[in-house]
């Protein structure tokens, strides 16, 4: 065995192993609007419908890092009016090596977002629990149906997805 065998794959001139590497995870925006409070806050009405919105944004920056923000969106609702309204956008740095361009935009826009989503559920949980409400727990997100409904429904108005 060689000298150059021996070495790992980065070493040798290979193209580095894909991975992912989360710099820093930060919230960029948070709003909770509890509108009718006091009087929203005693027992008794029905259970509000619960509206949900999930947006996720990815830019490149100088530094060769990526800045991507997953914005969820939560409006709950009783036939006499709203309950409360919470709009968090939770951004995260990371390092992204080795993945072919043709394949930047699904990391960026499925699996960073992933990555996050936990932290970004426990915050609405604690926020809408500190509304002096049941804690509000967001089922598991799939990012890759997202991303795939966004794309298809840009491409069938003209428009390109893509990271800013």
């Amino acid at each position: 065995m060689s000298d150059a065998e021996s070495l790992p794959a980065a070493a040798a001139g290979a193209a580095p192993e894909p991975g992912i590497r989360i710099l820093a995870q930060f919230i960029r925006d948070l709003s909770f609007e509890n509108p009718r409070a006091p009087d929203i806050l005693r027992a008794g009405g029905s259970q509000p419908q619960i509206d949900m919105g999930v947006e996720m944004n990815a830019r490149g920056r100088e530094d060769g890092l990526f800045e991507v923000d997953l914005k969820l969106s939560a409006r709950a609702a009783r036939e006499d009016g709203p309950v409360f309204v919470v709009e968090l956008v939770y951004g995260g740095l990371f390092a992204i090596d080795g993945v072919p361009a043709e394949n930047l935009e699904p990391v960026l826009l499925v699996e960073c977002p992933r990555f996050l989503f936990p932290f970004a559920r426990r915050i609405i949980g604690d926020v809408t629990s500190d509304g002096s409400f049941p804690p509000l727990m967001l089922d598991p997100i799939d990012f890759g149906a997202v991303y795939m409904a966004r794309k298809a429904e840009a491409e069938n108005m003209g428009v390109v997805v893509g990271t800013a």
